[in-house]
């Protein structure tokens, strides 16, 4: 088990609005942090800032004319500032933009239906599809596969389970009795093992089985198995990532616990406290003794459905909420032929340029030293990227635009990375460690803000033994908002000894991973895995201002504070067993389009 050490210096008032400076108890007279604190609780531009990015603009997918708009608005709102920015380019992605989406039942009746293209999907090019839809069997093998396909040309096939039920778990939890949530979990515990990737018998994938016995992925999307169909020709495709997840499976192992995550493949942000934050709120709505870890933590939100991507670049690609897409599946399976109707606009636009958005304010005895904000600034585009990572995003721009104002000579450059790709691998950040040895060699600190719209309530960090003591002076010369034991703002420091390796999650792991000191800024949960993170409801009405405020105000402190330090953080490794080919293993960045598949 890896070492760690971890401190706890806890947050100050019960509630966020402008907490008057009288108020606060400063353990130091230093008028620029008092400055900063006023700028940033009682003048915040987040909110008006938010609703132009997140309402006018959009989302920010990689390669989409939607980030190179927004890029231009962050650049022009910088300089408005005083703050020079830039883009830099470090290489080229596949670039589409999205047009409208009308998906229709209209037999055996009429309905529209709610959901929209994955990115990267083909269009229809002006002339609608309209096709049976049906469900896509389950195979012995890739050989049986191959046999079937002739029976899906011209078809639109269902590429996911239905589940038994699109209500939350929170409500089986609450009001279900014993009976009735057994027989759930029981059917969707049937349904997942149904659809499940398939084994060989020492319990490894087995490639010429893989998903339902096709020999192929369906990766984030539709994956390796959604090309071989459209090879097949058939009229399009349709799958639905659903956020139901909290039910006991009936069949784990014993002490394996419970839970789904029912979405067919891909990656989830995992427990609240990895994240950051406390469970979901439901998690306490009469969860029930007895019924697993899963279940009291149940989760899953209404019409949430998580839109990812494709790789087809005929067949059109589409994505439905839980209740319609069930609604398909069951007219399909009864024989009842579902006809559908896909109206979809969309334009593939080649490799297009990737890039990062950088501003810097230069500092002044030690321009060579470098304190950074940081956060991904794409997002996916099922809707407006509001809380991934458009809050991290905000925290960066506010914070940037406070320190301009109450700290315009820094004693060492400040600069904020707005990085592109992140969900594509970490790209943008990577690109810019490997292009920028010099900030690498004199990084200061980094603070990196990526998991929602709640107040930070963590800062982490790890791999150096001198980090340790440069944070604690940073946080003991806080103001008592945010270091009062008695405040729901709690922050608290963990400090874990040897970095990891081989980054994933988020950037600030990339800078972690090469022994730079790097601080994740972990945030309060606010069901950010259960109604936001990669879905269609990711909207500018789900960003909790109050805590955005706390967020860039505490940055551009830390920022301040790590900026002032008179001494710079040593490179000493920690002790600990250190990944034996580091840093090799923090890999590098793909500079055309890498399929993920």
């Amino acid at each position: 088990m890896t070492p760690f050490r971890t401190i706890s210096v806890v947050g100050a008032l019960a509630l966020l609005g402008a907490v008057p400076l009288s108020a606060q108890q400063f353990p130091t007279n230093d008028p620029t942090l008092q400055r900063i604190w006023r700028l940033g609780m009682d003048s915040s531009q987040v909110q008006s800032l938010s609703q132009t990015l997140f309402d006018s603009i959009g989302p920010r997918l990689t390669g989409s004319p939607g980030i190179r708009n927004a890029s231009d608005w962050v650049i022009g709102k910088y300089k408005s500032w005083g703050i020079d920015a830039r883009r830099e380019q470090y290489g080229t992605w596949r670039g589409w933009e999205r047009g409208v989406s009308h998906i229709d039942l209209v037999e055996p009746r009429v309905r529209s239906l709610e959901g929209t293209m994955l990115a990267w999907s083909p269009g229809t090019n002006g002339k609608p599809v309209k096709a049976e839809a049906i469900v896509l069997p389950k195979f012995a093998d890739s050989t049986e596969f191959v046999k079937w396909l002739p029976k899906a040309k011209g078809k639109i096939v269902l590429l996911s389970p239905a589940w038994p039920t699109c209500r939350p778990s929170e409500d089986w939890n609450r009001f279900a009795t014993a009976e009735s949530r057994a027989r759930m979990d029981t059917l969707i515990g049937l349904m997942q093992r149904d659809w499940a990737v398939m084994t060989d018998a020492s319990g490894k994938p087995d490639s010429t089985k893989l998903y339902r016995g096709t020999g192929y992925s369906l990766a984030l999307g539709t994956g390796t198995l959604g090309m071989r169909l459209e090879k097949a020709g058939v009229a399009g495709m349709i799958s639905s990532r659903n956020k139901l997840s909290g039910f006991n499976n009936p069949f784990a192992p014993a002490g394996a616990g419970g839970g789904f995550g029912g979405r067919g493949g891909g990656q989830t942000p995992g427990p609240a406290s990895a994240r950051g934050g406390g469970p979901p709120g439901g998690a306490q709505a009469g969860g029930g003794a007895g019924r697993g870890a899963a279940a009291q933590q149940g989760s899953g939100g209404w019409g949430v459905i998580e839109v990812f991507e494709t790789y087809n670049k005929t067949a059109p690609a589409v994505t439905l909420t839980c209740e319609d897409y069930s609604l398909l599946y069951r007219l399909a399976a009864n024989n009842q032929k579902p006809v559908v109707r896909l109206d979809v606009d969309a334009k593939q636009l080649g490799e297009q340029p990737a890039f990062n958005t950088i501003g810097v304010i230069k500092g002044t005895e030690k321009p060579d030293e470098y304190v950074m904000l940081s956060a991904h600034f794409d997002s996916w585009d099922g809707s407006s990227g509001a809380t991934d990572n458009g809050t991290g995003t905000m925290m960066a721009m506010e914070a940037m635009r406070i320190l301009k104002q109450a700290y315009p000579h820094p004693k060492r450059t400040i600069m904020v990375g707005h990085w592109a790709s992140e969900e594509q691998g970490l790209n943008g950040s990577t690109a810019f460690t490997e292009d920028h040895p010099e900030v690498m060699k004199g990084l200061q600190a980094l603070f990196n803000q990526d998991n929602g719209t709640g107040r930070v309530q963590s800062l982490s960090s790890s791999g150096l033994s001198d980090i340790g003591r440069h944070l604690k002076s940073w946080y003991m010369q806080l103001p008592s908002f945010y270091t009062d034991s008695m405040s729901n703002n709690v922050v608290s420091w963990s400090f874990n000894d040897v970095p990891t390796g081989n980054p994933g999650g988020t950037d600030g792991a990339v800078f972690a991973c090469f022994g730079t000191p790097s601080f994740g800024m972990g945030a309060v949960q606010w069901n950010y895995g259960t109604y936001t993170w990669h879905t269609n409801r990711d909207t500018y009405d789900k960003v909790v201002f109050d805590d955005l405020k706390h967020n860039a105000t505490l940055a551009a402190m830390m920022a301040y504070l790590a900026s002032e330090d008179p001494e710079f953080i040593k490179r000493d490794k920690s002790p600990g067993t250190w990944p034996a080919n580091w840093p090799t293993n923090c890999g590098k960045v793909p500079r055309v389009t890498r399929p993920r598949l």
